[in-house]
């Protein structure tokens, strides 16, 4: 892992480039609770272009942030990211439920020379149930298992993969977990999309219960969107299919290329 450092604090990431092309690379923005080793199964397409994953302050080996759920959490994860592209020249936002309304707040609100977006999983808003949020609030581990039931994070995910989440999970702690589910529960910025220009794509789990295909609309009537779904999968697209969701992504570079 790799460190940059701003606003006082250190942020990690990983961070692979074996074609050596200047300001071409895609970062991964992981989502509540998660850390940058959700994404290891994307950087299969380091033999398309330079790719980077971070982990938000207060997940994994990045230092916290002190925060209020909401606004001022999703400012210091926007800094997060604002400092992990200038080191690493990425040109590319791939934001995961959360980390896809962080990628949606960088590029609406920092003047970046940003080439696309890919929203996997995520919503121009995030409500989170109530029920959910009391339950994170009251019994961490109740509500761990309540997420990996069924059509939530998984489908029907192999054994590794179920096991790495919730591992994720438990070790980014009940504190940071709740801050960003709060913090998904109030974003909301779905009068502004029309603000953005970027191309994008938005990538659905077949079965996501948490993140339905009705909530991806927004995308594709407001921006210059595509919206590709992905079979046999739930919220957790890119750890339970990641070579239907690395093909996914790499039809919308394919995209980039021809039509910009």
């Amino acid at each position: 892992m790799q460190t940059v450092a701003h606003h006082g604090r250190s942020t990690a990431y990983t961070y692979s480039d074996r074609n050596g092309e200047p300001d071409s690379g895609m970062l991964c923005i992981h989502g509540s609770g998660g850390s940058h080793v959700l994404w290891e199964g994307q950087f299969e397409l380091t033999e398309r272009l330079p790719m980077a994953a971070l982990d938000l302050s207060g997940h994994g080996e990045s230092q916290d942030v002190t925060a209020a759920p909401g606004y001022e959490t999703l400012e210091a994860y926007a800094e997060d990211v604002v400092a992990v592209l200038e080191a690493t020249d990425c040109r590319i936002l791939m934001g995961h439920s959360l980390g896809g309304a962080v990628a949606l707040w960088v590029a609406l609100e920092y003047d970046l020379p940003l080439k696309g977006l890919v929203l996997a999983n995520t919503s121009a808003r995030l409500a989170v149930l109530s029920d959910l949020l009391a339950l994170l609030e009251t019994d961490f581990e109740h509500a761990v298992d309540f997420l990996h039931g069924p059509n939530r994070f998984f489908y029907d995910p192999d054994a590794a993969s179920h096991k790495l989440s919730k591992q994720v999970l438990i070790e980014t702690g009940q504190a940071v977990t709740v801050r960003d589910f709060k913090t998904a529960h109030r974003f909301d910025v779905r009068d502004r999309l029309s603000e953005l220009t970027l191309p994008a794509a938005a990538i659905v789990g077949e079965y996501d219960r948490l993140v339905p295909l009705a909530y991806q609309r927004h995308f594709t009537a407001e921006m210059d969107c595509s919206l590709l779904q992905i079979e046999h999968t739930a919220h957790l697209s890119m750890l339970e299919q990641p070579t239907t969701f690395n093909g996914a992504v790499t039809m919308f570079l394919d995209r980039l290329e021809t039509d910009y």
